[in-house]
């Protein structure tokens, strides 16, 4: 094996700490816009979304503070669209999510071969964000995307 390199893990995971507190700010408000006949069910989504991204998190800090890292106290740069249709909600959604399979995605190429434990992190969270985006894809379906 070779050895992992430290600094660009603790910054990788840093950016990916950002992303996901991004996430949970971008999902909140997004449970609070829908509107229409099928607000229920999409907002219990949203709300899920929000709490799985704290919690991916939380468990990039824990992984971060064990490598000798320090947790960012920023979230990543959001952009408002004002856009609160659900079709735009979910498309904007689905660019999140692949955002976030290609930062997990750096962090595998960025551990492989240097440590057993992150390379199945990463690959656990690429396979959570794989679903992510099949399931938005899925949704997208009735609006013609």
């Amino acid at each position: 094996m070779q050895e992992l390199d430290q600094k660009k893990t603790i910054d990788l995971l840093n950016a990916i700490m950002e992303f996901e507190l991004a996430g949970v700010v971008r999902y909140t408000h997004y449970s609070l816009m829908v509107t229409g006949p099928n607000r229920i069910p999409i907002v219990a989504f949203f709300k899920a979304q929000a709490s799985e991204s704290l919690l991916h998190a939380e468990q990039v800090g824990e992984i971060l503070t064990g490598l000798d890292g320090h947790p960012s106290l920023k979230i990543a740069p959001m952009e408002e669209t004002y856009q609160h249709k659900v079709k735009d909600i979910l498309a904007e959604s689905l660019s999140h999510e692949k955002k976030a399979l290609d930062l997990y995605k750096d962090l595998l190429e960025t551990v492989t071969n240097a440590s057993i434990y992150l390379e199945e992190f990463a690959r656990g969270m690429i396979g959570q964000e794989e679903m992510h985006n099949l399931e938005l894809k899925k949704m997208l379906r009735d609006f013609g995307q």
